[in-house]
């Protein structure tokens, strides 16, 4: 409870609360971006099977962001300016994804239109680390968020490598770079990986 009382104290509630407003939006601009099909029948829906799956990875990606934003800034301390142009970065390549989607999805998973996909995927990447060093280095610092920043730190290096694999395999397959992707999402979603596991040994 103190915990709650200092950080709303500090500006971070409305960091958050502007945060989930524009995820939120983010979330409802793709689903518009799934048209009804002016034809009835179930096989003019099913023939929009790649504008559902484009969505469906991008709902799920966001939502994962915003579960991650959550959890990140409660071991923050303070809004910094860092903090604030961090977030705003991360929020920037986050709202870059509805376009991607809808490319994605239109041009049914076209090598062009899956490149655009990962990068539109990388920029909120970059955001979040450059994010989560702020929070690192102005912080709170109890072991609990030393060994949260380690695990998931090494998990969004991981992505970034996997998402720039995944683009230069577009150019066998744009499916590998979609199935690259649908990795990453996974290991976010996983609580502990075979590459956690492996750290965990050595350490």
């Amino acid at each position: 409870m103190a915990e709650e009382q200092e950080a709303e104290g500090t500006g971070l509630g409305r960091v958050e609360a502007f945060s989930d407003g524009v995820i939120a939006i983010i979330i409802t601009i793709m689903v518009l971006e799934l048209k009804v099909p002016v034809e009835d029948g179930l096989g003019h829906i099913l023939s929009m099977w790649h504008l559902f799956l484009a969505y469906a990875l991008s709902y799920l990606y966001v939502g994962l962001y915003w579960g991650n934003h959550h959890r990140l800034l409660g071991h923050a301390r303070r809004v910094t300016n860092g903090l604030i142009w961090s977030n705003l970065a991360l929020l920037f390549g986050l709202s870059l994804v509805p376009f991607g989607t809808a490319y994605l999805g239109e041009h049914e998973f076209s090598r062009t239109a899956t490149q655009l996909y990962l990068v539109t995927l990388i920029l909120p990447s970059i955001g979040y680390i450059w994010l989560q060093r702020v929070v690192v280095r102005t912080g709170v610092k109890h072991e609990r968020a030393h060994r949260y920043h380690v695990e998931t730190t090494r998990k969004g290096y991981f992505a970034m490598a996997v998402y720039t694999a995944g683009f230069a395999l577009t150019f066998v397959s744009p499916w590998f770079g979609i199935i690259c992707a649908m990795l990453v999402a996974l290991f976010w979603i996983v609580p502990q990986t075979p590459l956690d596991r492996l750290f965990a040994e050595r350490h």
